[in-house]
């Protein structure tokens, strides 16, 4: 397993160092400067882009973000990019272009958003990206299928399960990828404790971020039962925040 100090020694900034999408919107190199400059880690989320391209967005859909109708992964790399985010300045990044702005000041661990029959070659295209990459970086996502193609599709990079709930249903499936090689799990902080993360921490031994921290409440839940927090909307290394 890899050594993973790292992932779990400073907060994670959720799509950057955004301000809730007033002026600073997540996933723009914006709020990623902004958090490498705060010394926080960086969580971001990629899609594959019509020409086989590791993009910087969330979601599938266009509008929330761009104000634009369509789909991420209907569009070119150069469609992509072309598209502001929020009105602001800041355009749709690809993967290279954050990897380039981050260049190593602090960790990045970047969400696989899976669509399926669409996401062919996307594991393989964010690990060409972190080839050469002179920095600490992870991947992760909720798509089992995608998890499963960590191992063969990127050897050696970090690779995690981001999942959540406490149904019976929901925890099976959760062990039944400890056979895919994970290195660390991200799960959901309102669902701990709960007997997946349990397992993973105390007999596995393996680190446990959770996401979304939005609060000290919900900060201090995390402390008792994981490793490191994902957040946004708050400063945790400030009490009065």
């Amino acid at each position: 397993m890899p050594q993973l100090d790292w992932l779990t020694k400073r907060p994670i900034a959720h799509r950057g160092l955004h301000d809730l999408n007033d002026k600073r919107w997540e996933n723009t190199l914006s709020a990623f400067d902004a958090a490498a400059r705060a010394g926080f880690a960086i969580e971001c989320d990629v899609h594959l882009s019509a020409d086989g391209v590791a993009i910087v967005f969330h979601d599938e859909d266009l509008k929330r973000l761009t104000g634009k109708d369509g789909q991420i992964h209907q569009l070119t790399a150069a469609e992509a990019t072309a598209l502001h985010v929020g009105g602001t300045g800041d355009r749709v990044p690809t993967l290279r272009e954050a990897l380039a702005l981050i260049n190593g000041r602090v960790p990045i661990i970047i969400e696989l958003k899976g669509i399926a029959g669409r996401d062919d070659g996307l594991v393989a295209a964010v690990a060409s990206e972190l080839e050469s990459y002179d920095g600490h970086a992870a991947i992760m996502s909720f798509d089992h299928h995608l998890v499963r193609r960590f191992p063969a599709d990127a050897p050696g990079i970090p690779g995690g399960l981001t999942a959540e709930g406490v149904k019976t249903r929901n925890i099976e499936a959760h062990f039944s990828m400890l056979a895919h090689e994970l290195a660390f799990v991200s799960y959901n902080v309102h669902h701990l404790p709960n007997p997946f993360v349990a397992f993973v921490r105390e007999k596995l031994r393996m680190p446990v971020i959770t996401w979304t921290v939005r609060d000290q409440a919900a900060k201090a839940q995390s402390d008792l039962f994981a490793d490191q927090i994902t957040f946004e909307g708050f400063n945790p290394d400030s009490t009065l925040a």
